[in-house]
C-alpha cells in the first residue's frame, strides 16, 4: 500500500518572480526496494516510477491532483514524523553526494547504488520548452525524523526551512541560466523546461543517517548531509524530481558549536552543498570542479545573507586547526576534544547511568563541579535516570547533591529514588524503598574495634545512615568534615558500640603509606572467610561481608527495575567499582582511578578534576 500524499500549501516568493513554491508541512516517502532501484530499462523505469513517484504519474492537465485539502492555516507542530525504514523511504534513491568534515574519501559504488548519476546518462534529452512563460512550481517538502525529540528549536529551524529552501532553489536556478560551468554535469540543464521541481528536506539524528551510510555506501559513520537524487534525463516528465537532501541535526549541532555560529547558519550550509550537489556540482571530480563548487556556495550563501562560509571551506578550515591542534600538548589536545554542545537533538544510547560518587562524580575537593551537575541535568531531562552507586551513605550523597540542586524532586537523589550505597550493603528501589541489606559479622567487628583501640587506628562503624567510632580523631572528622559523611557518635565501649546498630561495613583511616603497608596486608588475612577488604581511595580501608560488592548490588537493582545491562552505562574509578564497570553494557572507568578499574573499563576518560562525567555522559550517552 501507498502512503498517504497531502496536497501543499502554496505560497508566493516574491510577486515580480516567475517563480512560486509549493510548501507542504507533510512528507510521505513511497515505497521502494533496492531490488527496484536497479531497473534500467525504459519501460522497466517508467513502471517504476509510476510506483516510485504516484504524484508524477496522476497529474491532470493543469498539474495538480485534487488530494485531501489542507486548512488555511497549517500548524507546523503537524510536520511529516519520518519513521525511518527501508522499504518506506525514497531517500534510498539512484545515487547521492555526500561530505562529513574533512572526509573527503571518494565516495564509493555499492550493491548497484552509485554515487552519482552518471550510469543514467547514456542519452540526454533536451526537454523542450513551451513557448509561453510560465510560473515554475517549487515543491519542498521538509520532515523531521522520528526518532528526534519533540524540540520547540527543531520545529522552528523546519518552519524557516520551508521559506528559505525555495529562496535558495531559485537563486540557485538563476545561476544555471546566467553562468557558465566547465565542470557542473548538466544532466539538468534547463530548469524552465518543467512545470514543477520537487525537492525533500529530511532532519535526522546521527544514527538514522549511519545506517543509509551504511546500507548504500558501505561505510558505517554518520555524516552531515546526503544528497540523494531522483532525478533520470531520459523520462521526459513535466516534473523535474531532483531529490532529497539528508542532515543529520546531531553532526549539525557538533560542527556549529565548532564553527562558532548558530544551529540554523549550520543547516542552511549544509542545505546549499547538498542542493548544489543534486544540480550537477561535484567537489569529488577534480580540484577545478572543488573550486568551482566552493565559489558557487559563496556565491549563494552570500547572496541570501546567510551567515557562515561555505562546506567546503570549512572542511578545510577544520583541516588545518586540526594541524595546529597536533602540535599543542597532549593536556591541551584533551581540553580541544571536550565538547559540550547541546544534548537535546540526540536519543539516549542508554536508559541508566550509573555513577560512583568519591573519585568519580566528586574531584579532588569532594564537590560536584558546575559542568559536572550542568551534564547531568541535561542527562535527566532528556530521559535517563542517573543512579548513584557508591560505598557512601545515602544521607552523604544527599548532602552533597544538594549542593548542586540535583537533591529532591528533579534531582538523581531523594528519598523515593532508587540508589545503591554501602558498597552495595543497603540498595533502595522503587520509591525509596529498602530492597537488600546485608550485615557485617558481628565477631569480626568486634576484632576490628579491638584492634582499633589497642594500635589507636581510627576506626568508622556505618550503620544505614549512622558513623560510629570508639575515639575522636582528625580522620574522624575529616570524614565528615570533607567527605560529608554523618558526624561520628562515639561509643563508651566496644560492647555499647556493637549493641547500638546493626553494622553493614567498616572503614580504617589511615595514610596512603599505612593502609598499603600495614592495614590492608593484615586484614587482607585476618577478614578470610569472615569479610572482604576492598578500597575506594589510598588512605581508607573498607571491610565489607564476604562475597557482596557495588557490582552485586546494581545487579540486585537491575533485577528488581526489570533493566537489562544493555541499558546501562557505568561510570567509577576505584577497585570497588570494577563489578560495576563489568557488569553495564558500557564502562567507563576515569583516568585517575586504579588500575584494576581502568584495566576492565570499555574506555578510560578524563579525570574527576577534568569533569570525566560529564565527559562520559556527552561522548557516549548520547
Amino acid at each position: 500500500m501507498l502512503p498517504r500524499l497531502s496536497l501543499p500549501l502554496r505560497r508566493t516568493l516574491s510577486p515580480a518572480s516567475q517563480y512560486h513554491s509549493i510548501i507542504s508541512p507533510e512528507r510521505h516517502f513511497p515505497a521502494t526496494t533496492p531490488r527496484q532501484e536497479c531497473h534500467r530499462s525504459s519501460a522497466g523505469m517508467t513502471r517504476f516510477l509510476s510506483r516510485l513517484f504516484p504524484l508524477a504519474f496522476s497529474l491532470a492537465s493543469n498539474n495538480i491532483v485534487a488530494f485531501r485539502s489542507l486548512p488555511n492555516s497549517v500548524s507546523f507542530s503537524s510536520v511529516s514524523r519520518f519513521v525511518p525504514s527501508a522499504s518506506d523511504s525514497s531517500i534510498f534513491g539512484r545515487g547521492f553526494h555526500v561530505i562529513c568534515g574533512t572526509d573527503r574519501t571518494p565516495a564509493r559504488a555499492v550493491g548497484g547504488i552509485f554515487s552519482t548519476r552518471r550510469g543514467y546518462r547514456k542519452v540526454r534529452r533536451r526537454l523542450v520548452k513551451k513557448k509561453e512563460k510560465k510560473q515554475l512550481e517549487l515543491n519542498v517538502k521538509i520532515c523531521i525524523e522520528e526518532e528526534l525529540p519533540d524540540d520547540p528549536e527543531i520545529l522552528s529551524i523546519a518552519e524557516m526551512l520551508r521559506l528559505n529552501v525555495p529562496m535558495a532553489m531559485k537563486l540557485a536556478f538563476d545561476g544555471l541560466k546566467d553562468s557558465e560551468y566547465k565542470t557542473r554535469d548538466t544532466t539538468i540543464d534547463d530548469v524552465g523546461g518543467f512545470d514543477t521541481v520537487e525537492l525533500s528536506v529530511l532532519l535526522c539524528n546521527d544514527e538514522f543517517i549511519q545506517k543509509l551510510n551504511k546500507d548504500w555506501r558501505d561505510e558505517d559513520h554518520a555524516t552531515d548531509v546526503l544528497s540523494m537524487s531522483q532525478h533520470i534525463a531520459e523520462l521526459e516528465l513535466p516534473i523535474l524530481m531532483l531529490g532529497d537532501i539528508v542532515i543529520s541535526l546531531e553532526t549539525a549541532a557538533r560542527q556549529a558549536e565548532e564553527r562558532g555560529h548558530a544551529l540554523l547558519d549550520e543547516i542552511r550550509i549544509l542545505m546549499v552543498h547538498g542542493l548544489l550537489h543534486l544540480l550537477g556540482f561535484d567537489h569529488e571530480v577534480s580540484d577545478k570542479a572543488e573550486a568551482e563548487m566552493e565559489k558557487e556556495e559563496e556565491l549563494l550563501l552570500k547572496s541570501l545573507g546567510w551567515k557562515g562560509k561555505g562546506l567546503i571551506q570549512s572542511a578545510y578550515d577544520a583541516t588545518n586547526n586540526e594541524g595546529r591542534q597536533l602540535e599543542t600538548s597532549d593536556g591541551e589536545l584533551s581540553k580541544e576534544r571536550k565538547r559540550e554542545g547541546s544534548l537535546r537533538f540526540y536519543k539516549p544510547k542508554f536508559s541508566y547511568i550509573f555513577c560512583d560518587m568519591d573519585g568519580t562524580l566528586l574531584n579532588s575537593r569532594s564537590q560536584v563541579s558546575p559542568t559536572t551537575a550542568k551534564a547531568l541535568k541535561e542527562a535527566v531531562s532528556r530521559g535517563i535516570k542517573v543512579v548513584i552507586a557508591t560505598g557512601k551513605t545515602r544521607a552523604a550523597v544527599t548532602h552533597v547533591l544538594k549542593m548542586v540542586d540535583l537533591a529532591g524532586k528533579g534531582g538523581i537523589i531523594s528519598e523515593f529514588s532508587p540508589g545503591v550505597f554501602l558498597q552495595g550493603l543497603l540498595v533502595y528501589g522503587r520509591q525509596g524503598q529498602e530492597i537488600f541489606r546485608r550485615n557485617l559479622d558481628p565477631i569480626l567487628c568486634r576484632e576490628a574495634f579491638m584492634y582499633s583501640w589497642e594500635q589507636e587506628v581510627p576506626l568508622i562503624a556505618f550503620s544505614q545512615d549512622r558513623c560510629l567510632t570508639l575515639f575522636d580523631h582528625p580522620l574522624v572528622d575529616c570524614l565528615h568534615s570533607v567527605y560529608h559523611e554523618p558526624k561520628a557518635e562515639v561509643m563508651p565501649s566496644v560492647e555499647h558500640l556493637l549493641t547500638a546498630a546493626e553494622i553493614q561495613k567498616l572503614i580504617f583511616l589511615d595514610t596512603a603509606e599505612g593502609v598499603a603497608m600495614t592495614l590492608r596486608p593484615y586484614w587482607s588475612e585476618a577478614t578470610k572467610g569472615h569479610g572482604h577488604v576492598v578500597q575506594a581511595v589510598p588512605d581508607m580501608l573498607e571491610i565489607v561481608p564476604p562475597g557482596t560488592s557495588k557490582g552485586s548490588g546494581v545487579r540486585i537493582l537491575l533485577d528488581h527495575l526489570g533493566v537489562t545491562t544493555k541499558e546501562v552505562m557505568a561510570i567509577g574509578d576505584g577497585e570497588n567499582d570494577v563489578e560495576m564497570l563489568e557488569l553495564a553494557s558500557l564502562g567507563v572507568a576515569l583516568s585517575n582511578g586504579s588500575e584494576k578499574a581502568k584495566s576492565v573499563g570499555n574506555v578510560i576518560d578524563c579525570s574527576n578534576d577534568e569533569d570525566g562525567v560529564a565527559d562520559a555522559i556527552y561522548r557516549y550517552a548520547f
